[in-house]
């Protein structure tokens, strides 16, 4: 078998990911250690950039939705009002997002074409 030329760059590109991922992950645990009070910037942050996070993708998940045209937003309104029902319902983040997309899509796909 002959080795592509590509290989050596593809596993340097693989390797150089999971080496910046390795660091990002442990990073945290070496930069604040369990038994050191954390920076009171950093539990700051840690409250509020949750809500800010959730804020931004709000705007960027509503930013081309027209009000004007056909469905005048309709779908987008009832896969959000099905993504919080269940969030508030379950308390969790992993269901309200998946059902709300598979909401939006079967709308967008079957009942608002």
């Amino acid at each position: 078998m002959t080795e592509s030329a590509g290989t050596p760059h593809s596993v340097l590109i693989v390797l150089v990911c999971a080496l910046v991922t390795l660091f990002t992950r442990a990073a945290p645990f070496v930069l604040f250690p369990e038994k050191k009070e954390l920076p009171r910037a950093v539990k700051y942050l840690g409250k509020v950039l949750q809500g800010a996070v959730m804020g931004m993708l709000l705007v960027y998940c509503f930013r081309n939705t027209s009000v004007l045209s056909a469905s005048h937003g309709l779908p987008e309104a009832i896969a959000a009002l099905v993504t919080v029902g269940l969030y508030l319902w379950r308390k969790s983040i992993l269901l309200p997002v998946g059902a709300g997309t598979v909401v939006y899509m079967a709308l967008v796909q079957y009942v608002f074409t």
